[in-house]
């Protein structure tokens, strides 16, 4: 079997708005080409480079049908499914926060949630060894009814639903490792003890006010959230300590049926919503240690769901490595800028701080 890869072109024509970066153009502030830092070109430039590298001839390169809005209601009230389309059908709007989108927002949302629903089902149903949806617009900020964060539907909480309602799966877990938090997520899944939600991310970014250790889950879904909340200027070295010290542990704890990893890139070095110095490599060691709990608890069902990252140079090969590792390639897109972040990591002091606050929070969450 192979690696899946799951995009359509139709999903990078989503539309950013009328900003300046994360900020509504208007008054003193100036618009600048392009809108928001989630633009396609990130995503899109991926594609390219693995087509340009030959990558693509090592993958299944698939698409998927748009999410049906039996498949949103799951997670998403009809309230705001009706609200959402009505505003798309009208010419586009704001619903939430930094959420815009033009005409036509709706129907390319849902076929952003139906790529990770089309990927989830290739994998649990013996398609594909492992896939990866390449969503945008992305999912992970968008609780059931507010849009947040360049998120208008939940990517992954759509997928998880529909493999449930399918019979494929009961148990899920979800690694986001996007440099903020994944909220939407957490939120949805609050009560669920079927869904483990652990979330990596620098701390206070985005949303500044949730991400913390305490936040365990709610109901019969207590302890079946993980946050770990990391300082800026956390690397590579500390990010691998975390999958090692937390990530595993609590995926061997909870024994999923699947795995999804809500696969930001913004941790990465350059990124300028991060601050964060992860390299392509970081992000190729987490996939293959994503592999390994895969293979040791379900069976090697693995998922990637594309969220952030907004460095049009940098995500492509954070992508190509990861899509590498996933398939098995020996195809490669060497970093350009590894001899410059090799020199960017934290010191020993630094990465001890690091290391050693990862050990007390793993204690805290009783791993």
């Amino acid at each position: 079997m192979t690696t899946a890869f799951f995009s359509d072109e139709r999903c990078f024509w989503h539309a950013g708005g009328n900003y300046a970066f994360t900020l509504p153009a208007g008054e003193l502030v100036q618009p600048i080409p392009g809108g928001l830092p989630e633009n396609p070109e990130t995503k899109r430039r991926l594609r390219n480079l693995i087509e340009v590298t030959g990558l693509t001839r090592d993958l299944a390169m698939r698409g998927a049908e748009p999410a049906s809005v039996v498949d949103l209601r799951r997670v998403h009230p009809e309230s705001y499914l009706s609200a959402f389309k009505a505003m798309s059908d009208a010419g586009g709007g704001e619903l939430g926060l930094r959420t815009p989108f033009g005409k036509g927002g709706y129907e390319i949302a849902a076929l952003s949630a139906g790529l990770a629903v089309g990927a989830l089902r290739a994998v649990l149903k013996g398609e594909a060894r492992n896939a990866y949806a390449l969503s945008r617009p992305p999912g992970h900020h968008c609780t059931a009814d507010f849009p947040n964060g360049f998120c208008l539907l939940n990517n992954t909480a759509v997928a998880i639903r529909a493999a449930q309602a399918d019979g494929l799966v009961r148990r899920v877990a979800v690694v986001d490792w996007d440099v903020h938090h994944g909220n939407g997520t957490e939120a949805i899944f609050w009560e669920d003890p079927d869904v483990l939600a652990i979330s990596l991310h620098q701390d206070r970014n985005y949303p500044l006010d949730t991400g913390g250790i305490e936040a365990r889950g709610g109901g019969a879904g207590q302890g079946f959230n993980l946050n770990l909340p990391l300082p800026p200027g956390t690397g590579h070295n500390s990010y691998l300590h975390a999958m090692e010290r937390v990530v595993l542990p609590a995926l061997d704890r909870f024994r999923p049926d699947a795995i999804i990893v809500a696969c930001g890139y913004d941790a990465a070095a350059v990124d300028p919503l991060g601050r964060m110095l992860c390299t392509d490599e970081t992000f190729r060691l987490m996939t293959r240690a994503m592999m390994g709990a895969a293979d040791r608890l379900c069976g090697g069902r693995l998922l990637l769901v594309h969220e952030g990252g907004y460095s049009e140079v940098y995500v492509p090969f954070c992508g190509h490595a990861v899509l590498e590792e996933l398939s098995g390639s020996t195809i490669t897109a060497p970093d350009p800028m590894a001899v410059t972040l090799a020199k960017r990591q934290p010191d020993a002091r630094f990465e001890a701080f690091v290391e050693g606050w990862i050990n007390e929070a793993a204690t805290a969450l009783g791993l």
